[in-house]
């Protein structure tokens, strides 16, 4: 950004020291620090705020050329003759293997009550009757 090389560094700082004097010299640094410091924030925000709107302006470019070349009717159009065709294969009377919502499932719960009849409980004392 500045091309300032480390003689010219110096010569900055010898007439700084001799104009501010060596009382003030460090506060001044310490202010004129800070406020670069601000100067570079303030900056980078900017930059991103710049940055932030082309990339939206780029976006919006990019949707609206989508949407010259491949207008959304076009493809409501397509899909909306492809739904027969999909519709009209799956009902050609063909029984579903899916069971009613709620209805009970087979398994090992199902089969306990038979398994409880052969097989009596045995008795809390330890002797069966």
């Amino acid at each position: 950004m500045f091309d300032i090389g480390a003689l010219e560094l110096i010569l900055v700082g010898v007439v700084a020291l001799l104009v501010v004097g060596p009382e003030r010299l460090p506060k001044l640094a310490r202010t004129a620090g800070l406020w670069a410091g601000h100067a570079r924030r303030a900056l980078a925000s900017v930059k991103e705020e710049i940055d932030r709107e082309v990339k939206a302006e780029e976006l919006k470019e990019i949707l609206r050329k989508q949407a010259e070349n491949n207008p959304l009717e076009s493809i409501i159009e397509e899909t909306g003759d492809l739904r027969p065709k999909v519709s009209s294969g799956t009902s050609g009377g063909a029984k579903s293997n899916r069971r009613a919502v709620g209805s009970p499932t087979p398994g090992p719960a199902a089969e306990a009550p038979a398994a409880a009849a052969d097989h009596p409980a045995p008795h809390p004392g330890g002797t069966t009757n």
